[in-house]
């Protein structure tokens, strides 16, 4: 039987947990990445690069005002 390739926060997940990170950080990265694509109108984040990521942080720091905390949070998470 042929498995089919997994999907992209499926292998987030993965990965996350290869690494041992906590349940609650696991659901919050994915959080993050969710938020990114749609912040990018559901692209894939391989199509994306640098720039993309600095008019996301851009965002949450100007119209959502978020820590700068939050924002390195949200730049490990993609």
């Amino acid at each position: 039987m042929e498995q089919r390739p997994k999907k992209l926060l499926e292998q987030v997940s993965d990965v996350i947990r290869l690494k041992h990170y906590s349940y609650k950080t696991e659901k919050s990265y994915i959080n993050w990445i969710k938020r990114y694509i749609l912040f990018h109108n559901k692209r894939h984040p391989r199509e994306m690069g640098g720039k993309e990521i600095e008019q996301f942080l851009t965002h949450l720091a100007v119209e959502e005002n978020v820590a700068a905390s939050t924002q390195n949070q949200a730049l490990s998470a993609i």
